[in-house]
């Protein structure tokens, strides 16, 4: 199966829930247009009150449809969107992807991954235990990070449902980390 988006979702308020649209436009150096998250600088609250300064590494969140396929097996209801994601991939292994990974999402929008999306508690307000369910431990007990993947924008452009996803992965490949 090749890589698709499955769908694309953005809010203008800082809520965990991301409304469906028809298409997203994203913007070179920072994000989505009308999106909470879009600026140049950390949008995400926390960080914020940390340091307002620090460069906008989550622009963009991803995650595989995949996931909402485990969830459902698991008895949690989660369509795309609503766990803050702005697009939703399907046939794409995203969290075995390097950091650096370029993602071209349909003819012109062009993303790289930053890192991995820590899950936070504020997913048990979704579904009491879904923050537990978007973490795993591999066979040598370090924590595996199932919420999806933070990008920047390295080219703009307007990205719909279905729009086809290409892959260059980085010469040097380091693994994802929390951003």
């Amino acid at each position: 199966m090749a890589a698709v988006v499955e769908a694309v979702s953005l809010s203008p308020g800082h809520t965990m829930m991301k409304p469906n649209v028809a298409s997203i436009t994203l913007i070179a150096g920072l994000g989505l247009e009308g999106d909470a998250h879009c600026g140049a600088t950390v949008k995400h609250r926390s960080r914020v009150a940390r340091d307002p300064s620090q460069p906008n590494l989550r622009q963009v969140h991803l995650i595989h449809g995949e996931l909402h396929d485990e969830l459902a097996l698991a008895g949690f209801a989660i369509p795309p969107g609503v766990m803050g994601e702005n697009v939703t991939t399907r046939g794409l292994d995203l969290l075995s992807l390097p950091t650096g990974t370029r993602l071209r999402l349909g003819a012109d929008a062009e993303i790289e991954l930053t890192g991995l999306r820590n899950p936070c508690a504020q997913l048990d307000g979704l579904q009491t235990g879904l923050m537990a369910a978007t973490l795993d431990r591999d066979a040598g007990g370090e924590i595996i990070r199932k919420a999806g993947v933070m990008a920047i924008v390295l080219r703009g452009g307007v990205v719909h449902r279905g729009d086809p996803i290409a892959v260059e992965r980085p010469t040097v490949a380091a693994p994802l980390r929390p951003v």
